[in-house]
């Protein structure tokens, strides 16, 4: 199996410091500083990156689980949303929300949501996130959201 890579360099010290965020592939390059991180400053973080590794890795397990049970689907939809807080001296990530809409012909809602908590327990980025706190809402759609 291939090994991913991302890199970052950060200049400066914490609060007036700047720095970029690449991935090993090329398909993302993005600033950062500590008022992105944890203002409402411009530029990417940490936590938005975590964000789009759990929403892909959670969508693309659910599909797989309803595939695997004989399911053909239109689309899965995620969000996540990743929670950082001060936590002593320190900065912790707290919860990550999971929000989660499928269009799945012929599924019922309680076996959507069984295959749903099964992807949040068992997508490897959830499995790499164990020291977090994982929540999960899931739902039908009848027409997806853009």
């Amino acid at each position: 199996m291939p090994v991913r890579t991302a890199a970052a360099v950060w200049e400066g010290n914490l609060r007036k410091g700047k720095g970029t965020m690449k991935f090993g592939g090329g398909a993302f390059e993005g600033n950062y500083s500590f008022a992105s991180r944890f203002e409402q400053g411009p530029g990417t973080n940490p936590e938005e990156l975590i964000a789009a590794a759990h929403a892909g890795c959670f969508s693309m397990a659910l599909s797989m689980m309803l595939e695997n049970a004989g399911y053909a689907i239109d689309a899965i939809h995620t969000v996540a949303k990743v929670h950082i807080d001060k936590v002593g001296e320190g900065f912790k990530i707290t919860t990550i929300e999971l929000e989660t809409e499928g269009k799945v012909p012929g599924i019922d809602e309680t076996t959507f949501l069984k295959h749903a908590e099964a992807a949040k327990k068992n997508c490897p980025v959830s499995m790499a996130l164990t020291g977090v706190q994982i929540k999960l809402q899931a739902k039908l759609a009848r027409q997806m959201a853009a």
